[in-house]
């Protein structure tokens, strides 16, 4: 029995398709710019989040018996409050809206894709989106919280008293948040890479001590501390995504 593939239904002018982004674009900004007002009005609900793991009261340093502790913020800048209190309103907003933004992407490209594509499209897509917010979670909970601490309360002198900028510690949650982000990628890149020839189980397999190596310096980058038990928390999830990734490579090269 012959079976049938039938075409992308794509139809329209280059105008069409230029006017139809517009409103997805459009659509897409409208969204985020109501989520990131709620989210610049409701400033001690959000910053209570952001500000959670520096002090001893966060639920990762409870559950692991941290001594208590607490790091100092200070403001050094005239508008930085303001403009830092801006661009976390819009993190936040991007996070919470970004399934209604892929969403109307998908919708403006889906015309264009045969219905096999759309279904892979549908599963790498929310698998890389997943993993992503999966690798964020992990750097809240586990990764900035130990670099917090070891950092944040590390002094050369008894003298010598610690006060970050809340530019800094804003800065830095972001920034390992995308790293991590990133990096928890890794399965899903496996995944592309398998299928399109590039890699196999067996390769991954073969170079695993190679691999290892490799992600203890990524861990060190991502943590600049001299800290081995921190350095071996941080480097076990992502080991962990190394080993999940074997499996979701291919067995050869065929």
């Amino acid at each position: 029995m012959e079976v049938k593939h039938h075409a992308p239904q794509a139809t329209g002018t280059f105008w069409d398709h230029l006017e139809a982004l517009r409103l997805c674009i459009i659509r897409s900004l409208a969204v985020v710019g109501v989520f990131g007002v709620v989210a610049f009005a409701l400033k001690d609900m959000l910053f209570g989040v952001v500000l959670a793991p520096r002090s001893s009261g966060f639920i990762t340093y409870r559950l692991l018996g941290v001594e208590p502790f607490e790091v100092r913020l200070v403001n050094t800048g005239l508008t930085e409050q303001f403009m830092v209190h801006m661009r976390t309103a819009l993190c936040a907003a991007l996070i919470v809206a970004s399934p209604y933004v892929l969403y109307q992407l998908f919708r403006f490209v889906s015309p264009a894709l045969y219905a096999r594509e759309r279904r892979y499209a549908v599963g790498i897509v929310g698998s890389a989106y997943m993993m992503f917010l999966v690798g964020t979670m992990v750097n809240y909970l586990l990764v900035f919280p130990f670099t917090l601490h070891f950092l944040g309360t590390y002094q050369v002198s008894a003298d010598v008293a610690n006060m970050l900028t809340l530019q800094s510690y804003i800065d830095t949650l972001l920034t390992m948040s995308l790293v991590m982000g990133v990096v928890f990628e890794l399965p899903v890149v496996c995944w592309l890479l398998g299928h399109m020839g590039v890699l196999s189980r067996e390769q991954m397999r073969t170079y695993r001590r190679h691999a290892i190596v490799a992600i203890l310096v990524v861990t060190a980058i991502i943590t600049p501390t001299t800290d081995a038990f921190t350095l071996l928390v941080v480097a076990l999830p992502i080991w962990l995504l190394y080993e999940a990734s074997v499996f979701c490579a291919p067995l050869n090269d065929k």
